[in-house]
Formats: structure tokens, C-alpha cells, sequence
């Protein structure tokens, strides 16, 4: 029986040297970028925009508006909810190729190796495209409406929590899916029966804060022709209506804290 080799701590000198990198690249994105900072000090600015934030004062609250954003915000929610749920679905799957183990419990077959690899590919070409050139790309296809803002976050969540679930996968205690993997059982098995139960918490965890991002996410969809909440916001800003605006902001605000609230209960639930 082989012994495996013990981690080494890493060196102090290799840290200091990444966070002096780190460093160099804030202060060159300063001097890189124009940001004109005194703008926002300048005079009359601050009258400026004082005069605009009050124009969301106060908001519209006609009961035939008020209705409107009602169903808009429950389209919202049923489109971050499906969104995440369906995303979550497609990354637990791709997770599984992507975080196939050589780290001396098991030698991996190079086919398996090629599956990681291109799943990890994958994973990243999901997650590298935001949100809203999804949504502008499947509006050709899907047209206006939430299907198309339904997708976007379903592709983009599939590739944030695919690699954070194959990262869960990976860094799972070996013991019990070695045992296993010893007397023969497939990766399925072993997962359903040794890994699944070890990381389940830490997969609903992440999948509650990605609904949380995607609850924002869905709003900000509604820009492009997506529905919702952030559709009817684009609206009235554009038109300058900007009480009915803020009637559409507050509401975008209560639904954060409404789902903020149920992912920390659940939380709590998870953790008794």
C-alpha cells in the first residue's frame, strides 16, 4: 500500500509575492482607467442628484398599477426559482465527469480524463457569457418574454454551480467513495452513496445563494425584453416616470428580502 505525499505548507515568500501582484494590478487599474472622480463633487451635482432621487417620491401606488407589478414580480420569482432549479439540475450533472479523482485513490481510464476535461470546458463556456448576452441571444430565438430570460439563467447557473459542485465533489473526504470504488462500484454508485450524503448541505447552500444572485439577475433581464420586474423598470425610466420607477424599485427590494429570508430559514432548517 502506497502512503500518500504530505502537503507542504506554502512558502511565505510565494504569498507576499501574490499579494504584491494583486496590489500592483489595483493601483495600474487606477491609473488606467479615467475615472473622473471630482465629477461626482463637482458643482451642482450633488443638487443634481438629489433632485432626481426625489422625483421617485412618492412612488405610484394606484391599485391597477400596483397590480401590475404584482404579477411582474411574481414572474420574476417563478423565473429566478425555475432558472436556478433547472441550472442547478444540468451542473450536478456535469459535475459528475468534471471532478473525476486522480489523487492516488484512483487512476482514472484517459477516456475519463478526456470526459473531465470537456465538461470543465463546458462549464466554463457557460459561465464566461453573462446573463444578458444570453438573454439577447436566445430573444432571437424564444422572442420577448420569460422563456428567453428563463434560459439565460438557467445556462449561466449551470455553469457557476457545475464548477462549484465538481469542486465540492473533488475536495469530499476519499474515505468512504475509495471503499467503495475498491470493491468495484461505478462513479454513480459511489457518488450516490458515499459522496452525495457528504456534500449534500454544502449543494444546497450553494444552490440557495445562486437563486439569491439570480433573483437580481432576473430583474436586471427584464432590460432586454425579458419580462418582469426589470422589463417594466426599463419602461419607465425611459419615459421618465419616475415615481411608477419607484414603485418598481421598491418592489424589486422587498422580493431580495423575501428571498433572502427563506434561503437563511433553510439554511437553519439544513444545519439542525
Amino acid at each position: 500500500m502506497t502512503s500518500r505525499p504530505i502537503d507542504t505548507p506554502p512558502r511565505r515568500g510565494a504569498g507576499l509575492a501574490a499579494l504584491a501582484a494583486v496590489l500592483a494590478l489595483v493601483v495600474a487599474s487606477f491609473w488606467s482607467l479615467d475615472l473622473r472622480l471630482a465629477g461626482l463633487w463637482g458643482e451642482g451635482a450633488g443638487e443634481r442628484l438629489a433632485r432626481f432621487v426625489a422625483g421617485f417620491w412618492p412612488p405610484a401606488m394606484e391599485p391597477a398599477f400596483l397590480a401590475q407589478v404584482g404579477r411582474a414580480a411574481l414572474e420574476t420569482l417563478a423565473r429566478s426559482l425555475l432558472g436556478t432549479a433547472l441550472g442547478a439540475a444540468a451542473g450536478l450533472v456535469l459535475a459528475l465527469p468534471a471532478s473525476l479523482r486522480r489523487d492516488g485513490w484512483v487512476d482514472a481510464p484517459r477516456a475519463w480524463t478526456a470526459w473531465r476535461t470537456l465538461a470543465r470546458l463546458g462549464l466554463n463556456a457557460l459561465r464566461a457569457v453573462p446573463e444578458l448576452v444570453w438573454a439577447a441571444l436566445l430573444l432571437v430565438a424564444a422572442g420577448l418574454g420569460p422563456m428567453a430570460g428563463t434560459l439565460a439563467l438557467a445556462l449561466h447557473t449551470t455553469g457557476v454551480l457545475g464548477r462549484l459542485f465538481a469542486d465540492a465533489v473533488e475536495n469530499a473526504p476519499p474515505g468512504p467513495a475509495a471503499a467503495l470504488r475498491w470493491r468495484g462500484e461505478g462513479p454513480l454508485r459511489v457518488f450516490a452513496w458515499a459522496q452525495a450524503p457528504q456534500i449534500a448541505p454544502q449543494l444546497l447552500s450553494y444552490s440557495l445563494y445562486r437563486w439569491e444572485n439570480n433573483i437580481r439577475a432576473a430583474a436586471v433581464l427584464g432590460v432586454v425584453g425579458a419580462g418582469g420586474l426589470g422589463q417594466m423598470l426599463s419602461f419607465h425610466l425611459g419615459l421618465f416616470q419616475l415615481r411608477e420607477a419607484g414603485t418598481v424599485l421598491a418592489a424589486t427590494m422587498a422580493l431580495v428580502l423575501v428571498v433572502d429570508g427563506l434561503s437563511v430559514a433553510c439554511r437553519r432548517l439544513m444545519l439542525r
